[in-house]
C-alpha cells in the first residue's frame, strides 16, 4: 500500500509555475511513482515521496539516489534523452528554485523532451505499428541486450518465486474480480514450471544470458524519435527486478504486443531478434517464454489491481477491465498449444518467404513460429550479412549439405523447446524433405510440408521485383530450376501462381 511520508505539493507547483514562464504552458503526468512536467524541449520527473512493496523513495536522499540510477540505467538505451540530475532548492528568501543556489529540497531527472504521441501504445492504438517498424524493435532490443552488463542470475531466480507468490497473494485479495480457482491454477502452473526451468535459467547465466536488461520493456517506454525506435525509462529502484534473462526482458514487449492483438508485430520482433543475436542457446530457451510472457502478464494484473485503491470512480472500469484481461492471457500463456513443424518447399519466386511470414504468427505457443530461411542460414553459416551478394561457388552442393543441416539443427532445437517452426527452403531433394520430417517425428510434433508452384514467367517477373533480400536466385537460377528432378512429392502441393493472399488462403486451407 502506497504511504506518503511527506508533501510534495509545493515541489510541484513550483515547476508547474517555473517552466510555464520559461515556454509554453507546462503539462503535467501523473503515475503512481512520479510525476512528469513537460514543457518547451525539456521534461522534468520527480520521484514521489512513496513506500511501496518494490521501491522506496520515502526519503530525499532515496529520491536522489534514485534519480542518480535512473541516469545510470537509461543511458545506454536513450544516451541523448538523459540529461542529469537538478536540483530544487529552499533559497535564503525562502522560496524554491529550480537548480538554484541553496539546500536541496528535492531532485528530478532533467531529460529531452521527445513528441510523446509517438510512444509505441500510442502508435499500437492507432494501428500504425508494422512489421517494418517491428523489424527495426527486434534489432534495437538485440543491441540494446548486447551492450546490457551481465548479472548474477542466483538472486533474480530466486525473486521468480517471489513474484509467483506476489501475484498469487494479490489475486486473492481481489477476488470479486479474478476468478480464485484459475488463480490458483495459474500459480500452481507457474511454479511447474519454473521448477522444471529452473536448470535452464541457471545454465543461461553461466552464459552471460541474465544481464542488468531494460526491466520494464513495455510499449509505452519505447518511443519513435528520428524515425527509430528508442527504449527510455529503463526500470531503476532494484538491480534485481530490473535484471533478468535477455528472453524475460524481451517477454514484456512480446506480451504487450499480443495482449493488443498484434501477433504479427510480435513474431516480426521475436524472429528478428533471433536472426541478429544468432545464439543457438536462445532456440532452447523458446521453452521459457511461455512462462516469461505469462508472468509479465500476472504482474500486469496485478498492478492494475493494485491501482484500483487510489484511482477515482471514473477511471476504475478501464483498470478491472485491463487487470481481469491481462489475468486470462496470463492463464492462456502458461498452458499453451502443442507445436508443429512447417516445411514450404517451392522454386524460387513461388513466393515461399512471404507465405512463411503469414503463417508464423498462428502456430503455438504465442507469439507463433520461428522461422528458419535456408537463403538467411546460408549467409549467416559464411559470416555475412543478409543481403550481401554470394559467389556462385557458395552454393555448391556441399555448402547446400551444411545449409539444410544448419536448418534441421535449428528446427530440432525449437521443436524440442515447445515451439512451432517453420522451415522455408527450396527442398528440391527428396532425401532434404525426408530429413526435414525426421526432425518432427524425432521430437514427437506434428510435420506439414507444403511445396509450392507457379510457372516460370510468374517466377521470373517476381524475381525481378526484389530488392534488398536475402535471396541471390536471379532470372538464371529460376531457369536453371525448371530442370530440377523433384521426385516423389509426398508433400501437398499448393498453387502459389495468384495473389499472396491467394497462396496464403489455399496453405491455411491445406493445413488444416
Amino acid at each position: 500500500m502506497v504511504r506518503a511520508v511527506e508533501t510534495q505539493d509545493e515541489v510541484f507547483s513550483l515547476l508547474a509555475h517555473t517552466l510555464c514562464r520559461r515556454s509554453a504552458p507546462a503539462q503535467r503526468i501523473d503515475t503512481h511513482i512520479s510525476v512528469v512536467f513537460l514543457a518547451g524541449e525539456r521534461a522534468y520527473k520527480i520521484k514521489r515521496a512513496v513506500r511501496l512493496p518494490f521501491l522506496d523513495f520515502s526519503t530525499l536522499e532515496k529520491r536522489k539516489a534514485a534519480c542518480h540510477a535512473e541516469i545510470e540505467a537509461n543511458r545506454p538505451f536513450a544516451p541523448d534523452l538523459y540529461r542529469g540530475v537538478v536540483a530544487v532548492t529552499r533559497e535564503a528568501d525562502g522560496r524554491l528554485s529550480l537548480s538554484g543556489t541553496g539546500e536541496p529540497v528535492e531532485w528530478a531527472v532533467e531529460m529531452r523532451r521527445f513528441d510523446e504521441t509517438r510512444t509505441l501504445d500510442r502508435l499500437a492504438a492507432e494501428a500504425t505499428i508494422d512489421v517494418v517498424l517491428a523489424d527495426h524493435l527486434g534489432r534495437t532490443v538485440a543491441a540494446a541486450h548486447g551492450r546490457a552488463p551481465t548479472a548474477d542470475a542466483a538472486p533474480w531466480i530466486a525473486a521468480l518465486d517471489s513474484y509467483i507468490g506476489q501475484n498469487d497473494a494479490a489475486f486473492h485479495e481481489h477476488s470479486e474480480l479474478l476468478p480464485q480457482i484459475e488463480a490458483e491454477q495459474l500459480a500452481q502452473q507457474s511454479e511447474a514450471v519454473l521448477s522444471r526451468i529452473r536448470p535452464l535459467l541457471f545454465a543461461r547465466g553461466r552464459l552471460g544470458l541474465v544481464r542488468r536488461g531494460h526491466g520494464d520493456l513495455h510499449l509505452g517506454n519505447i518511443a519513435l524519435i528520428d524515425g527509430r525506435p528508442v527504449l527510455f525509462d529503463a526500470l531503476e529502484f532494484d538491480p534485481i527486478v530490473a535484471s533478468g534473462d535477455v528472453l524475460y526482458d524481451l517477454a514484456f514487449l512480446l506480451m504487450d504486443l499480443v495482449e493488443r492483438n498484434l501477433e504479427p508485430v510480435a513474431n516480426a520482433v521475436l524472429n528478428r531478434y533471433l536472426a541478429e543475436t544468432l545464439r543457438a542457446e536462445d532456440l532452447d530457451a523458446l521453452v521459457a517464454l511461455p512462462f516469461f510472457m505469462s508472468l509479465r502478464a500476472a504482474i500486469r494484473a496485478k498492478v492494475n489491481a493494485a491501482r484500483l485503491e487510489f484511482t477515482q470512480d471514473g477511471d476504475r472500469g478501464s483498470l478491472i477491465t485491463a487487470a481481469r484481461t491481462y489475468f486470462r492471457l496470463a492463464s492462456a500463456l502458461i498452458a499453451p498449444r502443442p507445436p508443429s513443424l512447417v516445411a514450404i518447399g517451392g522454386l524460387s519466386g513461388t513466393g515461399k518467404s512471404l507465405l512463411a511470414r503469414a503463417l508464423a504468427p498462428d502456430l503455438p505457443p504465442a507469439p507463433g513460429a520461428i522461422v528458419l530461411r535456408s537463403d538467411a542460414e546460408r549467409k549467416a553459416l559464411l559470416g555475412v550479412a543478409e543481403t550481401d551478394h554470394l559467389p556462385a561457388d557458395a552454393y555448391t552442393v556441399v555448402a547446400a549439405a551444411r545449409t539444410y543441416s544448419a536448418l534441421a539443427d535449428k528446427a530440432g532445437r525449437i521443436t524440442a523447446a515447445g515451439h512451432s517452426a517453420i522451415v522455408d527452403a527450396v527442398f528440391a531433394e527428396p532425401h532434404q524433405r525426408t530429413a526435414i520430417a525426421a526432425v518432427a517425428r524425432a521430437n514427437g510434433v506434428a510435420f506439414r510440408g507444403l511445396f509450392l508452384t507457379a510457372v516460370l514467367a510468374t517466377r521470373i517477373a517476381r524475381l525481378g521485383t526484389r530488392s534488398a533480400d536475402a535471396s541471390d536466385a536471379d532470372i538464371s537460377v529460376a531457369i536453371d530450376q525448371e530442370s530440377y528432378p523433384l521426385g516423389p512429392l509426398d508433400w501437398t502441393v499448393v498453387d502459389a501462381s495468384g495473389t499472396k493472399d491467394d497462396t496464403l488462403a489455399n496453405a491455411k486451407a491445406a493445413l488444416r
